[in-house]
């Protein structure tokens, strides 16, 4: 169980096919065996795991989007004069997706010279795939937005709900896009008919969601407890309750991991401890029991075997349950 002291706030977490991996507000992207890749001029913004599944993709404040494994980096694209923001991978179809400013470009793993760029009205704040890697969601102010994403010329699909978006994601199955809001709600949409759906009632701002048990529950930050939304039928949570576990008036959720196709999550707290739990089993274990800073970056490994986390002070460590 190695813990480490990085020298700088912890981006992300993640696991790809050899460990964990953390990327640094420094620019640089960190691994578990210790080994350390100087990546960016400035922070790492987001990452996510390469399509290959080795290694991981950055976007940085200096408009770079490069590729980290273990003792090499490689650029694989570039937004002059902007910050990327949000990136996205796709292993089903070897594609990247990533936004900066009102562009949503996208670039193949297997192609240097493929790349769509989409233009927003509005700034885009967060991107996703669909469980084929086909089309790409794009959460921007108003609504999200659908891409084909290899498709040059095209009409998006808006789905349209007033307010600030600043992250989506698609289920399992395809059949909803989920965004988290600027004002401490979800909001869904069941793409055959594009019904609205809101899941609000929240006490703070969600920072994270995850599906987990095959898409059949969507865990969420943002409350004293783990918020779990049901999407079993046709209608997902809609005219339904969600239930909270591991509720604790002392502190909020402040991040939430997950494997999707298991049945067990991670939570990290505002005041830094982190547990996971099977909401279908009973109880919940802590993984760190000590207080400090609050969680920032969070991951349970494709397995569900491992988390990783990391807080706002650079502490981090690798759990294996």
């Amino acid at each position: 169980m190695p813990n480490f002291s990085f020298d700088a706030q912890v981006t992300a977490a993640l696991f790809d096919r050899t460990g964990a991996i953390f990327a640094l507000g420094d620019g640089s992207v960190r691994f578990e065996s210790g080994a350390r890749n100087e990546v960016h001029d400035g922070a790492v913004l987001c990452a996510a795991v390469h399509p290959s599944g080795e290694g991981i993709v950055t976007g940085g404040d200096d408009g770079k989007v490069v590729w980290s494994r273990e003792g090499e980096a490689v650029l694989l694209a570039q937004a002059k004069g902007q910050w990327v923001d949000a990136i996205a991978a796709s292993p089903e179809s070897g594609l990247i997706a990533f936004s900066a400013g009102r562009t949503l470009s996208v670039i193949d793993s297997k192609d240097a010279a493929f790349r769509r760029d989409f233009q927003h009205e509005r700034t885009v704040s967060g991107v996703a795939f669909d469980p084929k890697g086909r089309r790409i969601a794009a959460s921007t102010y108003g609504g999200a937005w659908l891409w084909y994403a290899r498709i040059e010329q095209q009409q998006p699909v808006k789905l349209a709900w007033a307010g600030s978006h600043l992250s989506v994601g698609f289920s399992p199955d395809g059949g909803y896009v989920v965004t988290a809001m600027q004002d401490n709600q979800l909001h869904g949409w069941r793409l055959k008919d594009q019904k609205n759906m809101r899941m609000g009632g929240y006490p703070s701002k969600i920072k994270s969601f995850a599906f987990l048990a095959k898409g059949q529950l969507l865990a969420t930050s943002g409350a004293q407890g783990v918020v779990l939304w049901p999407f079993v039928g046709s209608n997902g949570p809609m005219g339904r309750e969600a239930t909270e576990i591991g509720y604790d008036e002392t502190s909020l959720i402040a991040q939430v991991a997950a494997a999707q196709n298991h049945g067990r999550l991670t939570a990290g707290l505002e005041d830094g401890r982190v547990w996971w739990a099977d909401p279908a089993g009973q109880g919940l274990a802590f993984v760190k029991k000590e207080k400090g800073a609050a969680i920032t970056a969070l991951a349970m490994s494709s397995g569900a075997a491992r988390i990783a986390w990391a807080d706002e002070d650079g502490e981090a460590g690798v759990v294996s349950l």
